[in-house]
């Protein structure tokens, strides 16, 4: 780590290195130097691009110049059959009465930002540990089609996590998914993976996102997320209202949103999930 560390020009001796929580595929520690401190992340069995993505997620939202991200120092490009580093800036602090407002307005600007014409991204990604491709389309149903839900409900066949009519919703579904969500709406920048534990509090009360999964697409796919695990005051909506008010088709497409999230899940955790992913089925198939 010492080594590592010179890289980047910090000299100085390591006082503190110890695991933190907030790791889950990953193992997370803090690190105290003479000269300042560190957050990093290490893994064994990541793809050799997986920090790269990560990294390319967080300089695509700080290039928005909306909302914070941490600071990346350095990370490791190939593991070389090696453990993995990500080091990056120590941010810890507590929220003040502004800080969820500042998120809701932060996030909306991020959203109305300008980036991209199309939907999608030009390169994988990762949702957890599970590979997402990308390209770039014209079309934000086709893109929705073939790189999210598809590639999901084929996991979950691979997986065995199908049983008859699940199968067979899930398919109508997709197949139909022209009939429930809309062509042409905003294209925005996505953080895409935007749950309670994927955004963080800095000094003087500041919001921080971390753990980016970005797209360019429908921004209410991003808030139909924070909807589904908690994590998200009314506060922050009101206030991502105020500059960003919602579609009024928003509870229409809201569950498919989330659908794409619970199928996700279902396929990293198993079928604790699959009563939720049925309950949307059964509220577009009959």
């Amino acid at each position: 780590m010492e080594e590592k560390l010179k890289q980047i020009g910090d000299n100085s001796s390591i006082q503190i290195m110890t695991p933190v929580s907030g790791g889950d595929i990953n193992r997370a520690y803090y690190i105290k130097t003479e000269k300042q401190a560190y957050f990093m992340k290490a893994n064994q069995n990541a793809d050799s691009d997986f920090f790269q993505v990560e990294v390319n997620g967080l300089e695509r939202i700080r290039s928005t110049q909306t909302i914070g991200v941490p600071e990346v120092f350095y990370f490791d490009q190939s593991s070389g059959n090696q453990e993995m580093v990500l080091l990056m800036e120590w941010i810890k602090g507590e929220k003040t009465a502004a800080t969820e407002q500042q998120l809701g307005e932060q996030l909306a600007a991020l959203h109305l930002a300008d980036g991209s014409s199309q939907y999608g991204l030009d390169q994988t990604t990762y949702v957890g540990k599970l590979t997402q491709t990308n390209d770039w389309y014209n079309n934000w149903v086709d893109y929705f089609r073939k790189h999210r839900l598809q590639p999901q409900f084929d996991l979950v066949i691979q997986y065995n996590r199908m049983n008859q009519k699940r199968h067979l919703k899930l398919e109508k579904l997709i197949r139909d998914l022209d009939n429930y969500l809309p062509n042409q709406p905003r294209v925005s920048l996505l953080h895409g993976d935007l749950w309670g534990g994927n955004w963080i509090t800095g000094q003087t009360g500041k919001p921080y996102l971390i753990d980016p999964s970005v797209l360019y697409g429908d921004h209410l796919f991003e808030l139909a997320f924070t909807e589904l695990f908690g994590g998200f005051s009314e506060l922050f909506y009101s206030s991502y209202r105020e500059v960003l008010p919602l579609a009024n088709y928003y509870k229409e497409v809201k569950p498919i949103y989330q659908l794409f999230y619970l199928l996700v899940h279902l396929n990293m955790f198993g079928e604790a999930y699959g009563g939720s992913v049925d309950n949307i089925l059964n509220r577009y198939i009959q």
